[in-house]
């Protein structure tokens, strides 16, 4: 699978973004960065599709001009002017070249979701890997309006129930992305740390 984070080199704050090349050119998330239209032309002249894990600004800032460019289809779970789709749980949806099931995973939001594939998860911000509060596996911030801890719990619980034991890379919205090495960690293991760490209502960033 062909992924770029084509938010890379951004000045603001944005969520990471992916371009996932094949034979369904797929964007997940749009991210923040003023001129991420002008990164994708740099590797296509097409987008079939976007995905929104869910609608934080930092996720969908550029959805606007990335829709006026390339016409793509529009994927959300929640409603959205944009959303030509609506993401049920359980249903899959072609990103790329491999089919992705779509786990509905809120507590960082109402509306957040999660792709699983056989190879590859989307993590959107319900878990991360190195975001500046704990660099081993990380949760999304349930402190705001709308967000929940135990929602999130539950959504990462479900995340590892869903999760095919095949699984190697995770593509999250923040901090890197995590692969599994011989001998290392396992995306299952970042995801039961995170999971540990909610569990003990350790907040999201210890030294704050």
């Amino acid at each position: 699978m062909d992924v770029i984070p084509v938010t890379a080199d951004a000045e603001v704050f944005t969520c990471n973004a992916y371009l996932v090349l094949g034979e369904r050119t797929t964007l997940v998330d749009a991210g923040a960065m003023p001129g991420v239209v002008d990164v994708i032309v740099e590797h296509t002249d097409h987008l079939d599709a976007v995905v929104v894990t869910h609608q934080d600004h930092d996720h969908i800032g550029e959805l606007d001009a990335v829709v006026e460019r390339f016409d793509p289809d529009v994927y959300a779970y929640a409603d959205h002017p944009l959303r030509t789709h609506e993401l049920a749980d359980g249903e899959t949806v072609l990103v790329g070249d491999d089919e992705f099931e779509v786990v509905y995973t809120p507590g960082h939001t109402d509306d957040h979701v999660s792709l699983v594939s056989g190879r590859v998860l989307f993590s959107g911000d319900v878990v991360v890997y190195n975001d500046n509060a704990f660099e081993d596996g990380s949760f999304g911030k349930t402190n705001r309006p709308g967000s929940s801890r135990e929602r999130l719990i539950r959504s990462l619980r479900m995340l590892l129930d869903r999760l095919p034991a095949t699984v190697e890379t995770m593509y999250a919205g923040h901090g890197d992305a995590f692969e599994t090495e011989s001998g290392g960690d396992t995306v299952r293991d970042v995801i039961e740390r995170a999971l540990e760490r909610a569990e003990r209502r350790e907040p999201k960033y210890p030294e704050a």
